[in-house]
């Protein structure tokens, strides 16, 4: 932790410098400058602001790192240090954030951290039954939050007014604009969260099976679906051992599942591996997007939060029947 600290402050004292050597030479129209890591909260952002508004809008996670591995290049911390707006999710990843906000030139920034929006509402990493630990978890002294918090319609929703707000603070000539947009896509996120929840109600079963890691805990919480999976949400882990295997294998058998998942970010083989291990071989391997990895051109491409969940839901559909 004390290499990555010098680290950082090595890196704000250069983006602290190129800034301030090229101060004269940068030029806007955008009327506020609002920053974003990864793309839920940039898509989000996006759904307040709409066209009519001008916003200058980064994404810092834009060449599919996802956030577990990201660090901020002296760049991208310049580009945080005047923004007028910041959003983050503030998990155990973002650690570096502190240090950054710190040194920023901007002291009026509005900075969103999603876990403190979510509050008490936050939830532990779960070690669950068959799942395979880390060495770090077992001496883990803090408790360690699940990160992936936009994987939650009704928690987009609660952001999407968050975001709405600090728009409003940094641009309260544009407020109703910002409240009208937002007031628009939480009744889309909420349509989008009553279908979830009638797939659910009219499913054959109500348990996952994922042959990977699984950042899905909020989601399943939602709407009261069990799962299994080989680990964690944010767990480094790539290869499973053969208890892990033998346990998934065995729970499809016993509970008669006809799909094992997997993440966008997968290659599939811990998936194909508990498939090969269970009784009859058949079962389908299905991908639930976490968007861990979704970068600016797709976004600009036509991907958006609502579409991947919409996705996400038909998979979803197809797993649980």
């Amino acid at each position: 932790m004390k290499k990555l600290s010098a680290l950082l402050l090595c890196l704000i004292l250069l983006a602290t410098l190129f800034a301030g050597c090229n101060s004269n030479n940068q030029s806007s129209d955008a009327d506020i400058k609002v920053v974003t890591t990864v793309f839920p909260l940039y898509d989000w952002v996006r759904e307040v602001a709409q066209d009519d508004v001008h916003i200058d809008l980064d994404l810092l996670l834009d060449n599919g790192v996802d956030l577990h591995s990201y660090q901020p290049t002296a760049k991208d911390i310049m580009n945080i240090s005047d923004c007028d707006v910041f959003v983050y999710v503030g998990g155990e990843s973002d650690q570096w954030v502190a240090d950054t906000l710190d040194q920023a030139d901007n002291k009026d920034m509005v900075v969103i951290d999603l876990m403190d929006v979510l509050g008490d509402k936050a939830k532990e990493e779960e070690l669950k039954e068959g799942m395979q630990g880390e060495e770090e978890e077992e001496t883990e002294e803090e408790p360690e939050y699940d990160e992936h918090v936009w994987l939650s319609l009704k928690n987009a929703a609660l952001f999407t007014q968050s975001i709405a707000d600090a728009l409003k603070t940094a641009d309260s000539q544009h407020a109703d604009s910002y409240q009208a947009n937002a007031d628009a896509y939480i009744d889309k996120l909420n349509a989008l969260d009553a279908q979830y929840q009638q797939t659910v109600d009219s499913a054959a079963v109500r348990t996952l099976l994922f042959g990977d890691r699984f950042p899905f805990r909020y989601l399943t919480d939602d709407y009261g679906l069990d799962y299994y999976a080989a680990f964690v949400g944010c767990s480094a882990e790539s290869e499973a051992s053969f208890e892990t295997i033998t346990f998934l294998a065995n729970k499809v058998d016993e509970l008669g599942l006809k799909a094992i998942m997997k993440i966008e970010t997968s290659d599939g083989s811990i998936a194909q591996t508990v498939r090969d291990n269970t009784k009859t071989k058949d079962q389908q391997i299905l991908t639930l997007d976490s968007m861990q990895a979704v970068t600016a051109d797709r976004a600009a491409a036509g991907e958006t939060y609502l579409s991947i969940m919409e996705s996400n839901l038909e998979v979803l559909k197809a797993s649980l029947s």
